[in-house]
């Protein structure tokens, strides 16, 4: 087996080779891009998707916002490869919008001698104090040079970290200013919870956002934001083909179907674009791969670097884009990948909106931000049947409302009973009085699960009934997720019997 990349060095190779690379604890990394917005979704010059809290529709009023989820893609950074360096693409190999975050200070451990009297550490010898290490981090080049700002591949930017910090002032705007949902400091990690996949370019994004929802004048002296990462094996915000040897198989078989459906229909990209390319054709699994010509090109035109005059014809870019969304998603059309890579994100939003609605009171979380990727996104929007088969943009979001409905005046002398009644309701009582909308890049997205009447708010079909919500859940919920996971999945197993 070959060694393990580092997250932040991951290349964009052939499907099998993307599918078979793991992440520091041997998590799959999911290729990124950007894409050009289409006519409904509001974006930056810059590629990126900033939060518009002029336009956010406010719930009817007798709704009331409990909980909110958050799924967003970091923010701008570098393409994950070298790609069309040479002339006459002579797209930069080194990129220098890394000059922000190059001065690093660290808690680390010293030695000091034994001082007689004062007990030392356990086993004696000397004793151990915390100093600050400050260092400087730059890029080496293989010839040994280095030069300040210079960027990792697929590393978060400059305009990434403005970006993403820029999306945690709109949530601090929407949910604190405008609707007054979330407290103005924050003091305690019971309201707020925070959670990267462990990459580089994640995490720091969530640093950005989290910093611009609650910045140091606005956070008590105590409060110190608490970022959450699992382990390779445990991670959910990505179709985790470490976990789930059956996804990865089934991802495999996809990307090459879409290979074969879909390269012809490049061909003809051919006499424009190969040469870029050092003569080679335009294909799903060619080289470089269409995805990886598409990365470079979302990366490059999000930080205005200059591309090809072909590479920015809508009529061409958009066709690469449709082959390479059809290759990384068609997957999720079918009812097995959604189960196996987005079944468990699912299940546990399920379970902590749950949590919520049956004791808002003794439940204090208000607000969940996940930093993830665009695969992420893709995949979430897929699953649910609200994809719009682009490519989700840098910063672009995911969310996911919890309300409640009000209690009406004329209830209020029950409000007791029911508090004490509480324990004791099915299932089902909480979630008929909770509703769920579903947010896209600024837009609401009516689920078509909840589209029947009776699962969604009477004129509004964009709240989803909570009960309906997690009834398409529980179907999207691996039971056994060791048999399901297994190479042949549970038709092997079952078919062995």
């Amino acid at each position: 087996m070959p060694p393990l990349l580092p997250a932040f060095s991951l290349i964009a190779c052939l499907p099998v080779l993307v599918l078979l690379l793991r992440a520091q604890a041997g998590a799959f990394l999911p290729l990124e891009m950007s894409r050009d917005a289409g006519p409904s979704t509001a974006r930056s010059l810059n590629g990126s998707v900033p939060l518009d809290v002029n336009s956010y529709p406010v719930a009817p009023p007798d709704l009331e916002l409990e909980q909110v989820h958050v799924y967003i893609r970091h923010g701008e950074r570098t393409p994950v490869g070298v790609r069309m360096a040479d002339p006459p693409a002579s797209i930069p190999k080194h990129w220098m919008f890394c000059h922000t975050a190059r001065n690093f200070r660290a808690a680390v451990s010293s030695a000091t001698p034994s001082i007689p009297g004062v007990r030392g550490p356990v086993g004696g010898g000397e004793a151990q104090q915390q100093e600050s290490l400050r260092t400087v981090r730059v890029v080496e080049r293989p010839d040994g040079t280095a030069a300040p700002g210079e960027c990792l591949l697929g590393e978060l930017t400059d305009i990434g970290r403005q970006t993403t910090y820029d999306y945690g002032r709109g949530l601090r705007q929407l949910y604190i200013d405008k609707l007054g949902f979330l407290p103005d400091v924050a003091s305690s990690h019971d309201d707020v919870y925070l959670r990267s996949t462990n990459v580089p370019r994640t995490i720091e994004s969530l640093q950005q956002i989290a910093h611009g929802l609650y910045p140091d004048s606005k956070s008590t002296s105590d409060f110190i934001p608490q970022l959450r990462i699992r382990n390779g094996k445990d991670e959910n915000l990505f179709g985790n083909t470490l976990a789930c040897k059956r996804l990865e198989i089934l991802q495999v078989g996809f990307a090459k179907a879409a290979a074969s459906e879909w390269n012809d229909t490049l061909a003809p990209l051919d006499k424009k674009l190969s040469k870029y390319i050092g003569g080679n054709p335009v294909r799903l699994d060619g080289k470089p791969r269409a995805s990886g010509i598409l990365d470079t090109v979302r990366a490059a035109n999000a930080h205005g670097i200059a591309v090809p005059p072909e590479l920015k014809d809508p009529a061409v870019v958009d066709l690469i884009e449709k082959a390479v969304v059809h290759e990384w998603f068609a997957g999720y059309q079918t009812e097995e990948v959604r189960r196996l890579g987005m079944g468990p994100l699912l299940s546990d939003l399920s379970r902590k909106m749950q949590a919520k609605a049956m004791n808002a009171s003794g439940d204090s979380l208000k607000i969940l931000i996940h930093s993830t990727h665009d695969t992420c996104l893709a995949a979430l929007c897929s699953t649910l049947d609200v994809f719009d088969n682009r490519w989700p943009a840098f910063s672009s979001a995911v969310t996911f409302e919890l309300f409640r409905r009000r209690t009406q005046p004329e209830k209020q002398q029950q409000s007791i009973w029911q508090s004490v009644l509480a324990p004791f309701r099915q299932h089902t009582d909480a979630s008929t009085e909770h509703y769920v909308r579903m947010r896209y890049q600024n837009r609401n997205l009516p689920l078509p699960v909840c589209a029947e009447d009776g699962k969604h708010l009477p004129g509004s079909p964009e709240f989803c009934t909570l009960a309906a919500f997690q009834e398409r859940i529980r179907e999207l919920t691996p039971v056994d997720w060791d048999a399901e996971c297994a190479p042949a999945g549970l038709h092997g197993k079952h078919g062995g019997r």
